[in-house]
């Protein structure tokens, strides 16, 4: 009499732990279920946001760029429009100590390419800029002439015959100022018929026929083509200017500012800029 219940207790204890069993399973099962769906879910969400990081540029450029970077930097321009529909690079080119000047002043722009490292400190002495310059080029000087020649100016040390109409640019602009240094090294003293605020304006003189000779880059003597002709001088060598970039600190269009200086320091950047006759940098 008294085994019956016992047995039947055996059973359902037996019953019960079998369901327990199952139940741990089931759970198990669906913690997996779950763990693989927030695993899938947390991939998706990793490509989601991988994707996301690098948002279709859009909007203006305001570049302000050293005068003699005209051509290269107008040819870059276009090339990263192109590469960037719906974005618009605008340049405003001049003497590097006045588009410093106008930077400082409080003038809208993104990037600031200068012609020498004391220009570039100007707006960088005033917290500016938002990166470090970083040096993408440099630019050597020479001699622009008349078609031709026709005062057979050969050296440095010609262009203090009297009678010949020369023209530099300001010592505050980085083409003045190396030639200043390239004449202190030379021992020679020239006084020309004027200084120009930007060497595309020392270079225009004799392009019009209004200077016999200037002092500017070799970039600018190449870019204007049959209009001058260029004599190298050796005095040059000690009056290199390094060509500092950088992101500004107010830039308005940050991401796109960035991609363009990238462009200009990249392999493709620079084979426009050493086509033009530029030199790469150093380092």
């Amino acid at each position: 009499m008294t085994t019956r219940p016992a047995r039947r207790n055996r059973r359902t204890t037996r019953t019960l732990q079998l369901a327990g069993a199952g139940a741990a399973a089931l759970l198990a099962l669906s913690a997996c279920s779950s763990s693989d769906d927030k695993s899938s879910g947390s991939s998706d969400t990793t490509k989601s946001s991988s994707s996301s990081s690098s948002p279709k540029l859009s909007g203006t450029v305001t570049v302000f760029a050293a005068a003699s970077l005209k051509e290269s930097f107008t040819a870059l321009g276009r090339q990263f429009e192109k590469a960037h529909p719906g974005t618009k690079v605008t340049f405003s080119f001049g003497g590097s100590d006045s588009l410093a000047a106008s930077i400082t002043g409080g003038a809208p722009a993104d990037v600031f390419a200068a012609a020498s490292p004391k220009t570039m400190a100007i707006v960088t002495d005033k917290g500016d800029a938002a990166t470090t310059p970083a040096t993408f080029v440099r630019n050597q000087l020479e001699i622009a002439t008349l078609p031709g020649n026709p005062d057979k100016v050969a050296s440095l040390k010609d262009l203090t015959k009297s009678g010949l109409k020369v023209v530099l640019c300001d010592k505050t602009v980085p083409c003045g100022a190396a030639a200043q240094k390239a004449l202190d090294a030379s021992k020679l003293k020239l006084t020309p018929v004027s200084y120009e605020q930007d060497v595309k304006s020392a270079l225009t003189k004799v392009e019009l026929k209004e200077a016999d000779a200037a002092v500017v880059y070799k970039t600018d003597v190449k870019a204007a083509g049959d209009k001058v002709e260029g004599v190298e001088f050796p005095e040059s060598a000690d009056a290199i200017n390094d060509y500092p970039i950088a992101l500004l600190k107010d830039a308005p269009n940050t991401a796109a500012a960035k991609a363009f200086i990238e462009l200009v320091r990249s392999a493709e950047g620079q084979k426009v800029l050493t086509d033009a006759g530029f030199l790469k940098p150093t380092s």
